[in-house]
């Protein structure tokens, strides 16, 4: 086929398809606000079914779909820590009928520790609502002689190095809340990283790693049974579901919170009516008793935060995480 022939026929082709481009494009705008949601929508998950984010979305996600008579559809795409989901969700139709589960590792962390981000967490991305925050819980092996967060300090400054944590993946909540205690505490322990928290908890509790910061609910069962010594909550106050176990703050590190948290945000450019009737239907969620109820007996702290606040909040945690990657010296990748 002669060059002009070509380029004639891709013009051709260009100028046939392009009504139906801007039909999908302009769908959102078409649809009537008052009638939202007309359809399913879809809920992106960055971690495998069976985990606290997983957990959190499927009892936020049936509620939703109770309120509006429509399908919440979970779909996990598990991958890097988060950034697999939030690339996918990024990329997404900004109709109203995407959503995500973000959370510290895709809205804080992962934009600084990758050198060439395949989204930006504030750029692609509409808040909708903070969920929920989760305190970590802070454990030792028996055999490690620490009753307290002092304690801890005590014997990791006095054998710098010679300390070992578990984390479920460099990067995690789970390693930068150490990272994060390591600088305010002066102190230096060694970083032991698994593929999961399953591994790192079976190392753990056969002695080989001494310490872990990670969630309650998966570390209390074997508190309970004695494999392991809580010694503390890395929130800002006690959780009522385990009261008698102190804060770090509290125990000496004045300051000190960290934790996982859980929010649902949209591709940027969504509409407003539906981020507002999204929010809106979340903060009731969340503040039901029974939600409540649920989030609490998990060592989980309900929020329920408007778009606004749940923007700067995200804002927030990239500078803060930021600063504690940059001075704990982790190489971006």
């Amino acid at each position: 086929m002669k060059p002009e022939n070509l380029i004639r026929k891709l013009l051709l082709t260009m100028v046939c398809i392009a009504p139906a481009l801007n039909g999908i494009a302009n769908a959102a705008a078409t649809e009537d606000p008052a009638k939202y949601p007309s359809k399913a929508i879809r809920f992106i998950v960055p971690f495998p079914p069976g985990g606290g984010n997983d957990t959190i979305a499927r009892l936020v996600g049936q509620q939703m779909a109770a309120a509006f008579g429509q399908q919440v559809a979970i779909d996990n795409r598990p991958g890097a820590a988060g950034a697999l989901g939030a690339q996918i969700a990024a990329a997404a139709p900004a109709d109203g009928y995407t959503i995500f589960l973000a959370g510290v590792g895709s809205h804080g962390l992962n934009p600084n520790l990758s050198k060439k981000p395949l989204y930006d967490p504030v750029r692609d991305f509409d808040a909708i609502s903070l969920i929920a925050s989760a305190p970590l819980l802070v454990v030792v092996h028996p055999s490690l002689p620490a009753k307290s967060v002092k304690d801890l300090v005590a014997l990791a400054k006095a054998k710098p190095g010679a300390i070992n944590y578990a984390s479920n993946g460099t990067g995690g909540s789970s390693h930068m809340a150490v990272e994060l205690f390591d600088m305010m505490a002066g102190t230096k322990m060694a970083h032991i990283p698994y593929k999961g928290l399953a591994p790192a908890l079976t190392e753990l509790m056969s002695g080989e790693v001494q310490v872990m910061f990670s969630s309650a609910v998966a570390m209390m069962p074997q508190v309970k049974a004695g494999r392991l010594r809580a010694i503390a909550m890395t929130g800002s106050k006690r959780s009522a579901a385990i009261p008698d176990i102190p804060t770090v703050a509290e125990s000496g590190l004045k300051g000190y919170e960290t934790g996982s948290w859980y929010g649902v945000a949209a591709p940027a450019g969504t509409p407003k009516y539906a981020i507002d009737k999204l929010s809106v239907e979340i903060i009731r969620i969340t503040k039901s008793p029974q939600i409540t109820n649920k989030l609490v007996e998990e060592a989980v702290i309900p929020v329920g935060s408007t778009p606004a606040e749940f923007s700067v909040y995200i804002k927030s945690e990239i500078a803060r995480w930021g600063k504690v990657i940059k001075q704990a010296k982790i190489e971006p990748t």
